[in-house]
């Protein structure tokens, strides 16, 4: 492979691989709180993109309850996906309250709630097919401006394109692992949520409402899958009601590389999960995900806690 390939594949890797790390940290959000796996969040992912791909003016086709639906209004990009993303964060607190919240108090057994979990995407995810069908729908081809379709990273004798889309995502990915970092870091609601997740009934006892730090959790976590469910699809399509299931599966293979629980490690888990992706030579791309399980897999067998996690330490 030489040095210009290489480059593009790096290049093409962190910027798949930092949608992975926005979509894992939803994930990690929740199970760091809870120490669940919220299944719910990969149509939570789905409903993010059509969210953004309607108020930017886009059109549903034939199919559905909403067929032919489309606003009288188009609203640029960048204002879509931030209300776009907070209608997925809104609606992924309306599954806290129906899903998880009512077996919570009732102290049910967590596999309950996990199933609770997997019945909520099943339904989000027929209730998008039965609205608006099972068509796939593409972004307007000016979504982010007047940007050229590719950006040379190298000099004229030796051109090294990237997808203005890719680089677009990579910016706006760190800007958006930057923010959260600080707010979990260093403001009161990371400190409150860091001592809900070590131990509920003590952060009480301290003044903490953990309901509504709870609630709090799954806004962001919503808002984060709905962001990453945007700007996949700006970058290749909605591929129907079903496109969130995929990076689902994907988001758990990050967060456990990385270490269930760590936020730092769903963000290296998604980069090392993008770049083995986009190393993965063209003729064997079909296989791509079943290398980057492969690699879970054994990376499970040497270090079972993942890249960043801990050892759980068991008291007796």
């Amino acid at each position: 492979m030489n040095a210009t390939l290489f480059l593009q594949n790096f290049l093409n890797g962190l910027s798949i691989g930092s949608i992975y790390a926005i979509f894992a940290l939803g994930y990690t959000l929740v199970f760091s709180i809870l120490g669940i796996i919220n299944f719910a969040h990969g149509a939570i992912f789905t409903l993010g993109a059509y969210f953004t791909y309607v108020l930017m003016g886009g059109a549903f086709g034939f199919n559905g309850l909403l067929a032919n639906l489309a606003l009288p209004f188009r609203l640029p990009f960048a204002i879509a996906i931030i209300l776009g993303s907070t209608i997925a964060g809104i609606i992924s607190v309306i599954v806290e309250r129906f899903a998880f919240r009512p077996l919570r108090r009732k102290k049910a057994d967590s596999l309950l709630t996990v199933v609770s979990s997997l019945g909520v995407a099943v339904m989000i995810v027929n209730l998008i097919q039965y609205l608006v069908g099972a068509e796939i729908y593409t972004f307007p081809p000016d979504t982010y401006g007047n940007l050229p379709p590719a950006i040379n990273f190298g000099t004229e004798a030796n051109p090294i394109p990237i997808r203005s889309v890719q680089v677009v995502i990579f910016l706006v990915s760190g800007v958006i692992l930057s923010i959260l970092t600080y707010l979990i870091n260093v403001t009161k609601y990371g400190k409150a949520m860091r001592a809900v997740a070590e131990d509920q009934t003590t952060a009480s006892l301290l003044g903490i409402n953990a309901d509504r730090f709870i609630v709090l959790t799954f806004f962001v976590s919503g808002f984060l899958g709905g962001l990453a469910g945007t700007l996949v699809g700006s970058s290749v399509s909605i591929a129907g009601p079903y496109f969130g299931i995929g990076f689902g599966l994907k988001g758990l293979a990050v967060i456990v590389l990385g270490g269930l629980g760590s936020i730092p490690g769903a963000v290296v888990g998604g980069l090392v999960i993008g770049l083995i992706e986009a190393f993965v030579p063209g003729d064997y791309s079909a296989y791509k995900d079943a290398v980057a399980f492969g690699i879970l897999f054994l990376m499970l067998l040497i270090r079972p806690q993942g890249l960043l996690g801990r050892s759980l330490i068991q008291k007796v």
